[in-house]
């Protein structure tokens, strides 16, 4: 059996998270997602600590196309690393940390309204 990266070609809003995961395209994935102009990948981040450069590395690959990132940080807002919000200022991007059910509200409407919109979120129970 192969186990492959998560990755959903494309852009969808999310239905539902919870419970480990997350809902969306007909779909479930059970981790933390990151969803960008290219698709929704799996992200192998569990906890507001791992924030880092490296983590966010496909966000600046794609940062051209993204002028807000919502980053769900879990059940609390949490905020982010001061030199991860200025590597953020200096790729253009407006990051803008909230829990995790925030940002997927957010990103849903933002989605919807075809915003340059990108979003990073940590699986809450």
């Amino acid at each position: 059996m192969e186990v492959r990266d998560a990755h959903f070609p494309g852009r969808a809003p999310l239905d539902a998270y919870g419970n480990g995961g997350f809902r969306f395209a007909d779909m479930s994935h059970r981790g933390s997602l990151l969803c960008v102009p290219s698709g929704i990948y799996g992200w192998h981040l569990s906890s507001p600590e791992e924030l880092s450069e490296e983590a966010f590395q496909r966000v600046f690959e794609e940062q051209d196309d993204i002028e807000v990132l919502l980053i769900g940080t879990g059940k609390d807002l949490r905020p982010l690393p001061q030199a991860l919000k200025e590597r953020f200022r200096e790729a253009g991007i407006l990051a803008d940390p909230m829990s995790t059910g925030a940002a997927v509200r957010t990103y849903n409407v933002l989605l919807s309204e075809d915003r340059a919109v990108a979003t990073a979120l940590l699986a809450v129970d």
